[in-house]
């Protein structure tokens, strides 16, 4: 495939203009229809990217025969329905994390993409932001085994409001959106299936009906743990702190920033700017979205690499729901 691809973005939010933005990075794709819920807020949005086309309906692009891909940044709920949409109607597909907001949702999905066999992807971010693309790097050229995995995925969101301060429509969770995000790096880092995990949450949120603290351990079939921390009460620092304790180095990793930390001595700044032909973990993962689509393969992150995660994370909600 040669010809450009002309993509369909669905959700116009926060997440979806960094999907614009790093996609005009990219040359040989273009952004042909853009969908979201105000159609007001859209065409504005539409008019700053110079996206020739905007509804409110996702299945009105899905129907124009221009449109090869969909990229889909909607509420978590709409995930695992719209992604089979899209399957359905001979689309690529690039789904947000998290892929569905049930087991059931997860493998029904995958199972549309064998039967289809377009390309389908999970935006599972980590695993190509250039700070864990270094240390994945160094766990296959054999010179770094991870021993623990120590993260804290924290926020500050008792109310309903987004990345932008904007409201939402939908209400986050974090054990089916951002617990993902570490399972699924965890077992991808180790390159060994998750075979133990446990959970304990705190109260529900009488307003959002969510828990708002929520503790992890997880173990690979290798003998490797990890401890992931995750709350909506945190008053800062915001954002997910990866801890990386191996066999030859301990690494920190915030977002696109990696340190190594030292017994006696200040933290090293790791160079990772040349990792990747980008440090936006965004576009790198649109980049591979659009390789895959074009060289005919399964990309990095496919629905079907990631399921795994999702039935840790239905084991882990069913205990939380017998506690």
């Amino acid at each position: 495939m040669t010809q450009p691809i002309n993509v369909a973005l669905a959700g116009a939010g926060a997440f979806g203009i960094k999907h614009l933005d790093g996609i005009q990075n990219i040359d040989g794709v273009k952004v042909v229809s853009l969908i979201s819920r105000d159609l007001g807020k859209t065409q504005e949005v539409a008019n700053q990217y110079g996206i020739g086309h905007v509804t409110t309906d996702l299945a009105d692009s899905l129907a124009r025969p221009d449109v090869d891909a969909v990229i889909l940044c909607t509420p978590t709920q709409m995930h695992a329905e719209q992604t089979m949409q899209c399957l359905q109607a001979g689309k690529h597909v690039q789904v947000e994390i998290p892929l569905a907001d049930s087991l059931a949702g997860a493998q029904a999905v995958v199972d549309l993409q064998k039967k289809t066999g377009l390309v389908a992807m999970c935006g599972h971010t980590r695993r190509f932001n250039p700070s864990h693309q270094y240390v994945h790097n160094r766990i296959l050229r054999g010179e770094f085994n991870i021993q623990q995995m120590d993260v804290q995925t924290y926020f500050f969101r008792r109310t309903n409001m987004n990345a932008l301060g904007q409201p939402r429509s939908w209400t986050d969770h974090l054990l089916w959106h951002h617990a993902a995000h570490t399972v699924d790096l965890f077992a991808y880092q180790c390159g060994s299936p998750i075979v133990k995990a446990n959970a304990v949450q705190g109260p529900i949120h009488k307003d959002l009906g969510i828990a708002m603290d929520m503790s992890i351990q997880l173990q690979a079939a290798n003998g490797a743990i990890c401890t992931l921390s995750l709350s909506f009460n945190n008053d800062g620092p915001l954002g997910t702190f990866f801890r990386y304790i191996g066999d030859t180095a301990t690494y920190i990793a915030r977002y696109d920033d990696l340190v190594q930390t030292h017994a006696k001595g200040p933290e090293t700044v790791v160079d990772v700017s040349k990792v990747d032909v980008s440090m936006n973990g965004i576009e790198l993962q649109d980049r591979e979205f659009f390789a895959a689509i074009r060289e005919g393969r399964e990309p990095n992150s496919s629905v079907a690499q990631v399921l795994a995660c999702y039935q840790v994370l239905h084991d882990l909600e069913q205990q939380l729901n017998a506690a």
